[in-house]
């Protein structure tokens, strides 16, 4: 459950800054739907604002990363960080972007083997090659 209110599309409709972010997630995304996070964000509109802006610049402007693969590392770093709601989200986000269950499978192995070996090196304290520092 909710630890605070997720506004209905009438109460949006009523607070013409949170409407207006609504109304761009809606065209940025081409659909009706406005999930449950940004119906919470609502509650603190400049934390929504600045967030929904954030979210635009980093997953959704084209850079030297393609869609799919910012996803992918969306879906990893929530799963580091047992963000059950993100893990669900950018899971829907990546097959939309063209994630098959082949690719999802190899991408779990490759999350479930730098957690392992990620905590055999940290419970070795295993130094760093000097190799490996750059610059």
């Amino acid at each position: 459950m909710a630890t605070t209110k997720l506004w209905t599309d009438e109460e949006v409709a009523g607070d013409p800054r949170v409407k207006a972010v609504f109304d761009d997630i809606r065209a940025t995304r081409q659909s009706d739907f406005v999930n449950n996070f940004w119906r919470a964000l609502a509650n603190q509109p400049a934390l929504l604002e600045r967030t929904w802006s954030s979210i635009k610049k980093v997953m959704i402007e084209p850079g030297t990363l393609d869609p799919l693969t910012k996803e992918l590392i969306y879906i990893a770093v929530s799963t580091v960080n047992s963000c059950s709601y993100c893990v669900h989200s950018h899971t829907a986000a990546a097959r939309a972007k063209g994630l098959t269950e082949e690719q999802h499978g190899e991408f779990l192995a490759v999350v479930a083997m730098a957690s392992e070996t990620n905590a055999l090196a940290n419970a070795l304290q295993i130094p760093v090659d000097p190799e490996f520092n750059v610059g």
